[in-house]
C-alpha cells in the first residue's frame, strides 16, 4: 500500500514539474521529497490506524476426515472425487466377511443359550435342578445379546457412509487398500457444504478499530480487478501465538519471536460477489480492509489503494 502512495505522489510531481515547467534544481528536489516524506507519513499513519488493512486474508472451511470405525479392506469405492453427495451416501465398502461370520456365530450361541435358559427355567420350576443353573444360563443369555449387539454394529460399519451433505476431493484412497480405525490414518478427506470463513489477519496495534459491524471491503486474488462490500462479523478472541497446552515442559521465554495477528470474521454481504461463489475454491486467498468511523474522510485513500491492488491482480498476487 505505501508503494502504491509513494508511485501516485511521484506521478503527481513529475506531471507538475511538466505543466509548470518548474526547474529542477537543489530547492525544488528536496521540497518535492520532503514533502513527500510528510504527507505520505502522515497519511499512512493516521490511514493505517484508523482503516486497517490485511494484506493476508483467507477463507477457511472445515474439513472431516474419514477414518472407518473397524479395520478392514477396501473392497468397493463407489464415489467420485468432487462428487456432490447427500448424507448417508456411500463413500467406501470394506471386506465384511469376518464381521459376517462373527455376528453368524453368534446368533447361533444366542439361539442355544436362550434354549438352553427356557430348559433351565422349567426344570428349576419342578426343583429338577439347582437355582445355579438357572443363573448360569441367563448369565449366558445376557454376556451374548450385547456381544451379538457389537459384532451387528461392527458389520454395519464395514460400510462407510457420508456424515451430511458435502463431497469427498482428492480421491486416493483404492480397493485392495488396508483401512484401519486410526486417527492419524483417515482414508479420504470429506468437505461438508456449509458457508466458508473469511478471515482477515490484522496488526495487534489495530486492536482499538476492529470492532465487530464495522465496513469492510475484500479484493481477492482469484477475481482481479473486483473489490466486495463486507462487514466485521467477529474479532476472534485468542490467538495461537499465546496458547500453552499442559506438559512436562516449562515455558521458555526465548521462544517467543512472533507478536502474532488477530483473526477477524469478515462477512461478504456484496450482491455482486453471488455470481462468483460456485466457481471460487474454498480457501482462496486476497486482502482486506477496515474502515472504522474514525477519520471518515481518509477512508477514501483507502479505497483507492485497495482497488489498485486488486487491478494489479492481474498481473500478480499483490502480497
Amino acid at each position: 500500500m505505501e508503494t502504491l502512495l509513494i508511485l501516485t505522489y511521484t506521478a503527481i510531481c513529475v506531471l507538475i514539474f511538466k505543466v509548470f515547467k518548474i526547474p529542477l534544481n537543489k530547492w525544488s528536489i528536496p521540497t518535492a521529497v520532503l514533502g513527500g516524506v510528510f504527507l505520505i507519513g502522515g497519511l499512512v499513519f493516521v490511514m493505517n490506524y484508523n482503516h486497517p488493512y490485511s494484506e493476508i486474508s483467507r477463507a477457511y472451511f472445515v474439513t472431516v476426515p474419514i477414518v472407518p470405525e473397524v479395520k478392514g479392506q477396501v473392497i468397493e469405492v463407489p464415489v467420485k472425487a468432487n462428487q456432490s453427495l447427500k448424507e448417508g451416501d456411500i463413500l467406501l465398502k470394506l471386506d465384511a466377511t469376518p464381521f459376517e461370520a462373527e455376528v453368524a456365530s453368534l446368533k447361533a450361541e444366542l439361539v442355544t443359550a436362550r434354549i438352553d435358559l427356557d430348559r433351565a427355567k422349567k426344570l428349576t420350576a419342578t426343583d429338577a435342578v439347582a437355582q445355579r443353573a438357572l443363573d448360569v444360563a441367563q448369565q449366558r443369555v445376557d454376556e451374548l445379546t450385547p456381544e451379538l449387539a457389537s459384532a451387528q454394529w461392527e458389520l454395519d460399519n464395514t460400510v462407510v457412509r457420508a456424515p451430511s451433505d458435502g463431497f469427498v476431493t482428492q480421491l486416493t484412497v483404492r480397493p485392495g487398500i488396508m483401512a484401519v480405525s486410526m486417527p492419524l490414518r483417515p482414508v479420504m478427506v470429506f468437505v461438508p457444504y456449509e458457508n466458508y470463513h473469511l478471515i482477515g489477519w490484522f496488526h495487534q496495534n489495530n486492536i482499538l478499530r476492529l470492532e465487530p459491524g464495522s465496513a469492510a471491503e475484500v479484493a481477492l486474488d482469484g477475481i482481479p480487478g473486483e473489490v466486495f462490500s463486507a462487514e466485521v462479523s467477529q474479532v476472534l478472541p485468542a490467538m495461537s501465538q499465546g496458547q500453552i497446552s499442559a506438559s512436562g515442559s516449562l515455558m521458555d521465554g526465548s521462544a517467543v519471536t512472533e507478536p502474532g495477528r488477530i483473526g477477524v470474521v469478515l462477512k461478504i454481504n456484496d450482491p455482486e460477489f453471488e455470481q462468483y461463489k460456485e466457481i471460487m475454491p474454498a480457501g482462496v486467498y486476497g486482502q482486506a480492509a477496515i474502515y472504522s468511523e474514525h477519520v471518515e474522510h481518509v477512508a477514501i485513500i483507502r479505497k483507492i489503494l485497495l482497488r489498485m491492488s486488486a487491478w494489479l491482480n492481474y498481473i500478480f498476487p499483490f502480497h
